[in-house]
């Protein structure tokens, strides 16, 4: 999403609170969506910019983090879950999901890190017991759960190359329709794996 200049209609820029936006957004407003990210955008890249490790900073940037804290609070805003008080505005809201956003990636790195094997290719990881990324027929309810807990933390480009791989694309056709290489596809896709038998070691 790019930002526009122009204000929601009847007002000017200067007129539209956060409170007018955040309601033209439950009522599905783009231009809405599109003045808040402007609004917020510059200033939440570079609190990403400055609060991101050195070992996350290698694999997403200030703009995946961006993208992912506005992706989130869009889908959040449009369901009317947040409300802002006559006056005040939604940086608050914004830097707390930004930071948690930050955490999250974080923690995912290092699990991804520290688990010996992500040096297993996916290919063989077994399905039959719901521990592998070969398709979404064999996993299990709790499995299929954490998936997509995980699915949403990832930045957009990680988590496209997962949903082929779970549709049951092979790595080469995934490198070939993300325009990665073999090698990046399979360094993500183990990566993710790691991660979910992480969680689910420690919710067992």
């Amino acid at each position: 999403m790019r930002p526009h200049d122009s204000p929601l209609p009847g007002h000017t820029r200067e007129e539209v609170s956060d409170g007018s936006l955040l309601r033209g957004l439950h009522k599905g407003s783009d231009e809405a969506a599109a003045q808040l990210y402007a609004r917020y955008g510059a200033r939440l890249r570079s609190l990403a910019r400055n609060r991101l490790p050195a070992h996350v900073a290698g694999h997403i940037d200030e703009d995946d983090i961006v993208q992912s804290v506005f992706r989130t609070f869009f889908q959040a805003a449009n369901q009317g879950r947040f409300e802002v008080p006559a006056g005040d505005d939604l940086w608050n809201l914004l830097l707390v999901i930004t930071l948690n956003k930050i955490r999250t990636q974080g923690a995912f790195y290092r699990a991804a890190r520290r688990d010996t094997r992500v040096t297993i290719p996916l290919e063989h990881a077994s399905t039959s017991d719901g521990d592998g990324l070969g398709g979404r027929a064999a996993t299990s309810p709790v499995l299929e759960l954490v998936l997509q807990d995980v699915l949403e933390r990832l930045p957009a480009s990680h988590r496209e190359i997962v949903e082929f791989r779970l549709e049951g694309c092979e790595v080469a056709e995934i490198a070939q329709r993300t325009q990665r290489s073999k090698r990046t596809v399979e360094r993500i896709l183990q990566e993710v794996r790691a991660h979910l038998r992480t969680l689910l070691d420690e919710g067992e």
